[in-house]
């Protein structure tokens, strides 16, 4: 199946999938900028992914991106690059179709909170488009010290752990299992302001996260698991998203 997403644009910005090996490279290397790694991060996921690209127009700067990975149903759940760090087969019975978005980044020397809007609006528009029922993904906290976001952490215990039918089981090597270690009562305001902008968002559109975080000493990084039912997205949520895409 060929993904489907009709070019944005909005403001100063221009959103659409990349067509070009020369624009996917640049994306690759916007990655590279973003995560710290210096140089141009590429895996083997990305030849089988859409790539998402913000552009700001006037300066032609690309200024974020995230690629898409479609899967007909759960049965194909094993191929993402996620399933990598997870154990996953709850999903596999999953009967709907599911994208795993993954390597969000923005430039750094750019803070426009319209670009972290007009990326969601984009995969509303794609995920409507592709009628996807999921969306998942690993979400990731910077470094992989757990103490500075342990009150995140025991937010998520308290309110977003995943439903029993869909649990991730432990599959790395090195994990942080929080939701059996924690027996804090969660700070909030330290808990919001721990909490990755894109695990935020997820949140608010009713996501739910694995009961442990692993320890990426590659990417540098600590992440959960995390997913959406799209059907279980607030409605008001919804009208938000769409109204960006369209």
């Amino acid at each position: 199946m060929h993904p489907v997403m009709p070019p944005m644009t909005r403001g100063h910005y221009r959103v659409y999938v990349a067509q070009a090996r020369e624009e996917i490279a640049e994306a690759q290397t916007l990655r590279g900028l973003a995560f710290g790694s210096g140089g141009v991060d590429s895996d083997g996921y990305d030849a089988s992914c859409a790539h998402v690209l913000v552009r700001e127009m006037q300066t032609g700067t690309l200024v974020c991106c995230f690629r898409m990975l479609l899967l007909e149903d759960g049965r194909d759940v094993s191929r993402s690059y996620s399933a990598q760090f997870y154990e996953l087969s709850a999903l596999q019975s999953f009967s709907g179709r599911m994208v795993e978005m993954g390597r969000f980044c923005i430039h750094p020397d750019w803070h426009d909170p319209d670009i972290l809007r007009l990326a969601w609006g984009a995969m509303t528009a794609f995920v409507d488009a592709n009628r996807i029922d999921m969306l998942f993904g690993c979400s990731s906290f910077a470094g992989t010290e757990t103490d500075n976001y342990l009150d995140a952490f025991a937010m998520l215990k308290a309110r977003h752990l995943a439903p029993k039918r869909w649990w991730p089981r432990i599959k790395a090597a090195e994990v942080f299992r929080y939701a059996a270690r924690l027996r804090r009562k969660p700070d909030l305001k330290k808990a919001m302001s721990g909490m990755p902008p894109l695990l935020r968002t997820y949140l608010s559109m009713g996501g739910w996260v694995s009961d442990h975080a692993v320890v990426d000493r590659q990417m540098n990084t600590l992440h959960v698991f995390t997913g959406v039912e799209i059907s279980a997205i607030p409605p008001a949520r919804k009208r938000l998203l769409r109204a960006v895409a369209q």
